[in-house]
């Protein structure tokens, strides 16, 4: 058997094989390609390097496993951002799936931060209502949130004194795939009281907010895993996307290879015919 049959009847398994060695390879090892950093994820960097140490920033997580892939990298790096610049977190979920996966990200990086709940940090849970809540948050947010996610008091919380409404809170970060989310973070937080707003969105549903950005209404925007891996390379780290970015450009570079690999085989193979 020639070469050129050897190679048209070839096990697609191996093939399968070397696809899944492509992908989970550069996950468990990161290869730290280099990655060029946009616009709007140098605006959405640069508001948060601009504030000072002690600043209050509300993280507002409307996404749910689903979308955990590309949303949840930009949660870990945010957090680890904010924690670095010394910042104080008060969160909160518009999506029930969002508390939960924002508390991990923030609980993680607590730990390599030195920071501490109740201190640095508190998750005020979830609430129904979208822009409902937003509104009643612009003028009361401990009558919006009496209790924390676990359903424990705020009064006992010493990050929660002085905190009223959003003249207390310096920056607001939507995370969001889909809404509620950036969308009416913006309309009432910067459109009605007037606040610094930056988001972090699905790839597919990024094109929609940069008018956002040219309209001057949203301060920063990261889209999808690429966004969140040129986040990364910001702040200097590589992370769950720019592992991710690694491996999807090895498995799409392999693909493109097999294709020009089996078609240059078969024309071979019908010239040897011929």
């Amino acid at each position: 058997m020639s070469i050129v049959e050897r190679f048209e009847t070839i096990d697609r398994r191996i093939i399968f094989f070397l696809i899944f060695l492509a992908v989970i390879v550069p996950l468990l090892f990161p290869i730290g390609l280099k990655i060029e950093v946009s616009e709007p994820v140098r605006m959405f960097y640069n508001t948060i390097e601009e504030l000072e140490a002690g600043s209050f920033v509300l993280i507002s997580a409307e996404y749910d496993p689903s979308t955990m892939p590309e949303v949840y990298p930009m949660n870990e790096a945010l957090v680890k951002h904010c924690f670095a610049k010394d910042l104080k977190i008060v969160s909160i979920g518009l999506w029930p799936q969002g508390v939960s996966l924002n508390q991990t990200a923030m609980e993680q990086a607590a730990g390599q931060y030195g920071k501490e709940y109740g201190a640095d940090f508190i998750n005020l849970g979830y609430k129904a209502g979208g822009i409902v809540v937003i509104s009643a948050m612009g003028e009361d947010i401990p009558t919006t949130f009496p209790q924390d996610y676990a359903l424990r008091p705020i009064e006992q919380y010493g990050i929660m004194e002085g905190i009223e409404n959003f003249d207390n809170i310096d920056l607001i970060v939507s995370l969001s795939a889909g809404d509620p989310g950036v969308r009416e973070w913006v309309m009432i937080a910067q459109g009605r009281y007037r606040k610094d707003v930056i988001g972090g969105v699905t790839a597919v549903s990024a094109p929609a907010f940069y008018p956002f950005l040219d309209a001057g209404q949203l301060k920063g925007l990261i889209g999808g895993m690429k966004g969140a891996a040129e986040y990364e390379t910001l702040l200097g780290q590589i992370g769950t996307a720019s592992a991710g970015m690694d491996a999807q450009s090895v498995a799409h570079g392999m693909i493109i290879f097999f294709i020009i690999f089996a078609n240059f085989f078969y024309f071979l193979g019908k010239r040897r015919k011929r």
